[in-house]
């Protein structure tokens, strides 16, 4: 094809998708980039070549993109696609699975542009066909979400969220429940092979015409499924076993979802000194004082931070839009400056706060029986976990990254990875919840204050006993998703032999899978002195992350000082032999 000839198909593509387009202002905009590219804009014509460079594919993320007009944006054409695909999985799965039952599902949105009329959208077309259908009562948090997949035995969930992307993305993410997965996949989010089996159903749905939109029949739930969450999340707190409530909470929600149910679980569960940072209190999609609103990124919780010296709090607690993931920041006793806590070190100090409730409450399973269940992370997070569990009598497992494996786990009780999402009670929400998640940080911090320790002191002592694991990330961003696949064969072509100085002795290609794990792109490498690097490309992002972690053995608190340095240091190497390696 001539590039004329590529023109010219472009640009048909484009009006015939502006004359079927529900959405005036997607139709206009793409109308406006015709006449632009027909005048010789080159952005213009960029702009539009991506709109329509392929089709916005759905896996196990469900779809994430930009908002805009086009096959490869989000856009309500997509989400009706979307939805009706999702509709006939879930008819023609219960009709299999439980003939004469009427399929259920609700959909909940968050606080994004289009959420709420993509939520709408979804609602339309499940109860068109056929499909029990109840929508959230307003924007909410995720976690809410998957709470109501379980508590109203829905057979299905949609989620209109993109977490903590940019302010210019939407998405929508999917739930199985009741008839249509197994037990302990009922409410979590799709993973292969219902990817596939849903993308193939979207990729076969008809034209946008073809697919019938109910005028009403869906039910709007009311404030009662928000009431029934803080009550069961709330209730989680254990006042018997950890009654200190003496803490002063700032709490940012980052301009998402999670204000105002995160107060009200707090609060419900005894922690009535809460303060809301102001400016990022209320929802605004376009998250005005945040350059990415993610807890992760430098800077996001700098208001936060101020607003807790400002208050001389004792912690700050910090949900990102759609509140399924939590950070944690307080003084460090060490240097005497705020910081937020690393992903990993939160999930540690969860993980022993929970084998200390089910110990207190008489859970025992020291017979690594049924009995107390099983504690899991993802095969990126750290190791300590593992220790903390093992030496409590505790099934560990790793799975995959991503809490659509680790909610999978059979009999699990407490799961976490280390990009800040925490699984607390996973009888309720079977997915991350920052909300609940908040509820039992702030109990172990009360905890360990009532006792004249912060949470770095329990910290310390979680490493004198299971060794110091120091832990870091490097992301390398990328302009052009072939340049992670030409990093990955690199390194498979050239393996390090070692990093920070100690020889790899062990190399495993995650890509080829094992019996433990399915098979995932990805590459890990063990060291003799039993450091670790995990390399990866993102799911969701156009990055390639790479994850290091050190143990360092400490044999009393004198030493945590020196052995902090020490492992910073062999970070710091570990680190340069990665980017050579990468060739950066």
């Amino acid at each position: 094809m001539t590039p004329s000839e590529a023109d010219l198909q472009l640009l048909n593509d484009a009006r015939a998708w502006a004359a079927q387009d529900p959405d005036p202002l997607t139709a206009a905009t793409l109308t406006e980039l015709v006449k632009l590219t027909e005048a010789g804009t080159p952005a213009a014509r960029q702009d539009l070549e991506d709109s329509f460079r392929g089709t916005l594919q759905f896996g196990t993320a469900g779809l994430r993109a930009a908002l805009g007009p086009g096959p490869n944006r989000m856009n309500r054409v997509v989400v009706r696609r979307a939805a009706a695909g999702f509709a006939n999985f879930l008819v023609r799965t219960v009709a299999e699975a439980a003939p004469g039952t009427r399929p259920r599902a609700v959909v909940g949105y968050d606080a994004r542009y289009n959420s709420d009329i993509f939520a709408a959208e979804t609602a339309a077309v499940l109860t068109a066909a056929g499909i029990e259908t109840f929508l959230m009562p307003a924007a909410l948090p995720t976690p809410l979400l998957a709470y109501a997949v379980r508590a109203l035995e829905c057979d299905g969930g949609v989620m209109v969220t993109a977490s903590h992307n940019p302010p210019q993305d939407n998405g929508y993410k999917v739930y199985l429940g009741r008839h249509a997965v197994e037990e302990n996949g009922r409410g979590a989010q799709i993973v292969a092979p219902y990817d596939a089996v849903i993308a193939t159903e979207i990729s076969n749905v008809g034209d946008l015409a073809s697919i019938p939109l109910a005028q009403d029949g869906w039910t709007v739930l009311d404030a009662g499924i928000v009431q029934d969450y803080e009550a069961a999340t709330a209730g989680l707190a254990n006042r018997g076993l950890f009654p200190a409530r003496n803490l002063k909470i700032v709490l940012t929600p980052l301009h998402g979802v999670g204000g105002t149910t995160a107060v009200a679980v707090l609060r419900a569960a005894g922690f009535t000194d809460v303060t809301l940072v102001s400016e990022q209190a209320e929802p605004d999609p376009d998250f005005p004082t945040v350059s990415f609103p993610n807890p992760e990124e430098p800077g996001a919780l700098d208001l936060a931070l101020g607003a807790a010296m400002q208050a001389d709090a004792d912690i700050v607690l910090a949900n990102d839009p759609d509140a399924d993931r939590a950070a944690v920041a307080a003084k460090d006793p060490d240097t005497g400056a705020w910081r937020m806590l690393r992903g990993d070190e939160v999930g540690a100090l969860l993980g022993a706060h929970v084998v200390a409730r089910l110990a207190a409450a008489g859970v025992d399973d020291s017979e690594g029986d049924a009995g107390g269940g099983v504690f899991a992370n993802s095969i990126v997070s750290s190791r300590l976990l593992s220790r903390i569990a093992a030496a409590a009598g505790y099934a560990h497992e790793e799975t995959l990254t991503g809490f659509k494996w680790i909610s999978r786990v059979p009999r699990l009780v407490y799961g976490y990875e280390e990009a800040l999402g925490y699984c607390v009670a996973p009888d309720l929400v079977r997915d991350k919840d920052g909300l609940s998640a908040a509820v039992l940080i702030a109990e172990l911090a009360a905890a360990a204050k009532s006792e004249g320790k912060t949470i770095f002191d329990t910290l310390d002592e979680l490493y004198l006993v299971h060794g110091l694991h120091a832990s870091d990330q490097l992301n390398i961003r990328v302009g052009d998703l072939g340049l992670l696949d030409a990093m990955m064969n690199r390194l498979r072509v050239n393996q390090p032999e070692s990093f920070g100085g100690s020889a790899v002795e062990s190399f495993v290609d995650l890509a080829e899978g094992s019996e433990q794990l399915p098979p995932t792109d990805g590459l890990l490498y063990v060291t003799r002195d039993l450091s670790r690097v995990i390399i990866r490309p993102s799911g969701t992002e156009p990055k390639l992350k790479c994850y290091l972690e050190v143990i360092k053995s400490v044999g009393s608190a004198a030493e945590l000082p020196e052995a902090r340095l020490a492992a910073r240091a062999a970070l710091d190497q570990v680190l340069t032999d990665v980017r050579e390696a990468l060739g950066l």
